[in-house]
């Protein structure tokens, strides 16, 4: 019998479009650099008043909100289960938006076994990480979950600079939406705010990758503290070194004050101690930010790929509390009639 037979049949509206990259002249030739592919799906009744965009982690694609290394939902079904819209893109130079050395630069490393159980399931937090959804020693399945990473841009700031950039015109092709980030895509996040303030109306970021300021192996340098490219501080800042040496709170980010954001963390992540300090220079800097640490909720046992391990299904659960809570629980968008007898809100 073929494994998909027990899985239920879903009828659902679905399509996928293209957000296309720069032109550049290459020896007389034009290529491009740098699209962004996007999937989207729907409810039948679209119950939420804006969409919810799925950027994956460093390395990896958009196929790790579709569905668990076990099999199970994951949190893109879930959240067209909710009422959400869902958009799902795969970065530039990652899964189906195609990489180039010759228009992206250079490759970084490719990505190693080793580095993947070190990020996933390191020896450092076995006794509470009680979640990941399959053995350590699952050779196999430790197979199948590595197939889906290649290498990143060599060049972060590039690389942010080009995904801010594709998400920022997504934004202004399906209007406002709420960003939901994991890992290295979360200083995307924040830079994707800055460009597009009006159309980021949230910002839910799983285990983003910092500190501010710090040097990623295999990945890069965040040298402008949240970010690799700079953001629009106020006052500005003339070099990274000015920006690290200012008092916590003595320059903003017009562009996210009042923002709502939350950083989610795990019980048993190396990565979890990352956001706090995230978390702190946003709030200083104007942002609504806060932490949302799962074992606060009852949800325990948890490492960095929560979005996938086998209670994802409990970890997703206080976030849409809190995407309810803080954005107000419409159970439909605003017409023209009801926004022009509202007050202003974020919900409007």
């Amino acid at each position: 019998m073929s494994f998909w037979n027990d899985t239920p049949a879903r009828t659902v509206p679905r399509g996928h479009f293209w957000i296309a990259g720069d032109r550049v002249e290459l020896a007389g030739k034009t290529y491009q650099r740098g699209p962004l592919f996007a999937e989207w799906e729907t409810p039948e009744q679209v119950t939420r008043p804006w969409p919810i965009v799925l950027v994956h982690g460093g390395g990896f694609q958009g196929t790790e909100w579709l569905d668990t290394p076990d099999g199970r939902p994951g949190w893109a079904q879930r959240l067209v289960e909710a009422g959400y819209a869902v958009v799902i893109v795969d970065r530039p130079g990652h899964g189906r938006s195609p990489f180039h050395v010759d228009t992206m630069g250079p490759m970084g490393p490719p990505f190693s076994y080793e580095g993947g159980r070190d990020i996933y399931f390191p020896s450092s937090c076995a006794e509470r990480h009680t979640q990941w959804p399959f053995a350590p020693d699952d050779e196999r399945a430790m197979d199948e979950f590595i197939a889906g990473y290649g290498p990143l841009p060599a060049d972060l700031a590039l690389s942010e600079d080009i995904e801010a950039d594709r998400l920022a015109r997504l934004l202004d092709r399906i209007g406002p939406a709420i960003l939901l980030t994991h890992s290295a895509s979360g200083p995307v996040g924040w830079l994707v705010a800055d460009r597009r303030p009006g159309l980021v109306k949230a910002i839910v970021a799983v285990e983003p990758m910092g500190p501010p300021f710090a040097d990623i192996p295999n990945i890069g340098t965040l040298t402008w503290g949240l970010t690799a490219p700079p953001l629009s501080w106020e006052p500005p800042a003339k070099t990274p070194a000015e920006l690290r040496e200012a008092p916590l709170g003595s320059r903003t980010l017009p562009s996210l004050t009042g923002l709502p954001i939350v950083a989610v963390t795990a019980e048993a992540s190396a990565f979890a101690a990352a956001s706090p300090p995230a978390i702190e220079q946003l709030k200083a800097a104007g942002a609504a930010a806060e932490l949302l640490h799962l074992p606060d909720h009852g949800v325990r046992g948890n490492g960095h790929g929560l979005i996938y391990e086998k209670n994802s299904d409990e970890a997703l659960a206080p976030v849409l509390a809190w995407l309810d809570r803080t954005l107000c629980d419409r159970t439909s968008p605003p017409d023209a009639a009801d926004a022009a007898a509202q007050p202003p809100s974020r919900c409007s």
